[in-house]
C-alpha cells in the first residue's frame, strides 16, 4: 500500500540529516577557537587565517606556526507537525505532537599549520567542514508517524464492514539517528606580492562518511494486536475484492528497519587574496563547489519505488558542498584594537543534491559578521562577535527530517599569551534560532545551539 511505502521513502530519506553547527547547510566555519570568540575574522591576520584568510597568513612572522583546537557542540532540533493521522483514535481530528531530536558533539578536532619563508606561506588545515556528530530522534518523526496514521486510515475504511473487529485505532515506536563527518585536508601556499599585497591558491580535499538508521516497528492495532497478528487474523474475513489490499499491507506488517552507510571523496580549489591600506585590511577568499558523491551501502536491495532509487545497495547519491564567497575588512582603531566585517556568500542553489534539492530553495545563503578585539594588556586579548545567517527557504524544501532555520549567534572569549612561542585560546558561541511555521501551519521548525572550545597556539 502507498502508506507503508512513503514510510521507506521518510526513513531512508534521513540521509540528508546534518549535524552542522555553524555556517552554510553543509558547511562549518567553527574551524578554530578564534572564530568563536569573534566570528568575523574574514581579514583577521592569525594562523586561524589557513580557512578563514589564508592569503593573510602570509603576513604571520618567519617560521612555523601551528594552532590545535579542540571544540564541543550541543544542539537540539524541534519540529512541531500538526495533522489529523497522529490522532491515534482515528477520529480525524487534527492534532499537533512534538517531535524533538538531540545531537552532542564532545569532540570536534582542528589542526591548522604554516610555514613562512622568505615570501611563501605553506599551508596545511585539518578540520570537520560538515557534519560532526550525532543526531538522533528517539520517538521518530512526524513523518513516520503520519505514514503508519495514514496506513491505519485506509485499513479502517477497509475494515469498516466487520463492525467492532475494524481498525478502531493504532499506536507505533518509531527512531531515526544520524551520523555525519565530512573530513576537510587543505594544501595551499601565499605569495606576497608586495608589503602589502598577497594572494593564494590551494586545494581542499573532502572525505565524506555518514551513517543512518531508522525504524518504524511495533506498529499495534486496536490497542492490543500487532499488525502481523491482526493481518493474519483479518484474511479469512476479507472478501476476495479486498484480498490484494491485504497483500500490499502484509509485507511491512513487522514494520521498517533500514540501515544505510555512505562514503565519499571531493575536491575544490581555492583562492584568496589579502590587500593592506593604512590601518585597514581587507580580505577575499572563494572556494569552489565540491562535488560529491557518496557510494550507499545499505540494507535495500531494491527500490520499492522510484524516489527510493537512489538508497538501494551500490548506488551513489549527489551531495555537493557548495561554493562559498567570502569578503572582510578589518580597522586598527588603535594598536591595540581592532574592528572586523565580514560577509559570507554560499551558492546552494548551485550545489547539487539528490533529486535535485537545491531546486526547491529560493536562492543561496547570506551570513553577515562583525565583531571586536582589545589586546588589554601585551598577553592577555578579549573579543567578541556576531553572525547573522539568512537562508533561501521555501516550504517546499523544509522537512522534519532536514531542516536549518534562520539565525543569530555571538560569540565571545580571550586568548593568554604564556610566552612567546605559545599562546591559549578559550571561547563560547550560542546560536539563536528562528521558528519557521509553513503557511499550511502543519509544521514549525527550531534549534538550539551552543559550542564551547579551547586551543593552544604555538610557534617555532
Amino acid at each position: 500500500m502507498k502508506f507503508i511505502k512513503m514510510a521507506c521513502v521518510a526513513l531512508v530519506a534521513s540521509a540528508s540529516i546534518s549535524t552542522a553547527h555553524a555556517g552554510g547547510m553543509l558547511t562549518n566555519t567553527n574551524q578554530n577557537i578564534a572564530f568563536l570568540r569573534n566570528p568575523a575574522r574574514e581579514a583577521a591576520i592569525g594562523i586561524d587565517g589557513i580557512y578563514s584568510n589564508p592569503a593573510g597568513v602570509a603576513f604571520l612572522s618567519q617560521g612555523t606556526h601551528m594552532s590545535l583546537n579542540w571544540q564541543a557542540a550541543f544542539q537540539t532540533r524541534t519540529v512541531y507537525t500538526s495533522s489529523p493521522l497522529l490522532d491515534h483514535t482515528l477520529s480525524g481530528d487534527m492534532k499537533t505532537k512534538r517531535y524533538k531530536g538531540n545531537a552532542q558533539v564532545p569532540f570536534i578536532p582542528s589542526i591548522q599549520v604554516a610555514h613562512n619563508r622568505g615570501k611563501w606561506s605553506f599551508q596545511f588545515g585539518f578540520a570537520i567542514s560538515g557534519g560532526g556528530g550525532k543526531c538522533e530522534f528517539d520517538k521518530g518523526l512526524g513523518s513516520f508517524e503520519n505514514t503508519v496514521g495514514g496506513l491505519a486510515m485506509q485499513m479502517k475504511e477497509m475494515t469498516k464492514p466487520l463492525g467492532a473487529l475494524g481498525v478502531q485505532s493504532y499506536d507505533m515506536e518509531g527512531y531515526m539517528q544520524g551520523k555525519q563527518y565530512y573530513f576537510g585536508f587543505t594544501l595551499g601556499a601565499a605569495y606576497k606580492v608586495t608589503e602589502n599585497l598577497s594572494v593564494y591558491g590551494g586545494v581542499r580535499a573532502l572525505y565524506g562518511t555518514a551513517t543512518y538508521e531508522a525504524s518504524i516497528s511495533d506498529i499495534i492495532i486496536n490497542g492490543n494486536q500487532y499488525l502481523h497478528q491482526y493481518v493474519d487474523k483479518l484474511a479469512p474475513m476479507l472478501p476476495p475484492e479486498m484480498q490484494g489490499s491485504l497483500a500490499a499491507v502484509s509485507g511491512y506488517k513487522y514494520g521498517v528497519n533500514l540501515k544505510s552507510d555512505q562514503t565519499g571523496l571531493g575536491f575544490a580549489p581555492i583562492i584568496g587574496v589579502d590587500y593592506k591600506l593604512g590601518t585597514f585590511n581587507f580580505a577575499g577568499k572563494y572556494e569552489f563547489r565540491t562535488r560529491m558523491r557518496m557510494k550507499n551501502k545499505s540494507n535495500l536491495e531494491h527500490a520499492i519505488m522510484p524516489a527510493v532509487e537512489q538508497f538501494v545497495d551500490g548506488t551513489k547519491v549527489r551531495e555537493d558542498s557548495p561554493a562559498l564567497l567570502a569578503l572582510g575588512a578589518q580597522w586598527s582603531v588603535k594598536p591595540n584594537m581592532r574592528l572586523n566585517l565580514g560577509y559570507h556568500h554560499f551558492y546552494d542553489k548551485q550545489s547539487k543534491k539528490a533529486d535535485d534539492k537545491q531546486e526547491l530553495l529560493s536562492g543561496g545563503t547570506n551570513e553577515y559578521l562583525g565583531g571586536f578585539e582589545w589586546d588589554t594588556t601585551d598577553r592577555v586579548t578579549v573579543s567578541l562577535g556576531a553572525q547573522v545567517t539568512r537562508y533561501g527557504l521555501t516550504d517546499e524544501y523544509m522537512s522534519d527530517i532536514s531542516f536549518v532555520t534562520n539565525s543569530w549567534s555571538f560569540g565571545f572569549g580571550c586568548k593568554y599569551k604564556v610566552n612567546d612561542n605559545v599562546t591559549l585560546q578559550a571561547a563560547y558561541l550560542k546560536t539563536f534560532y528562528d521558528t519557521y511555521k509553513t503557511a499550511n501551519g502543519m509544521n514549525e521548525f527550531t534549534r538550539t545551539n551552543d559550542v564551547i572550545g579551547v586551543g593552544c597556539d604555538i610557534e617555532f
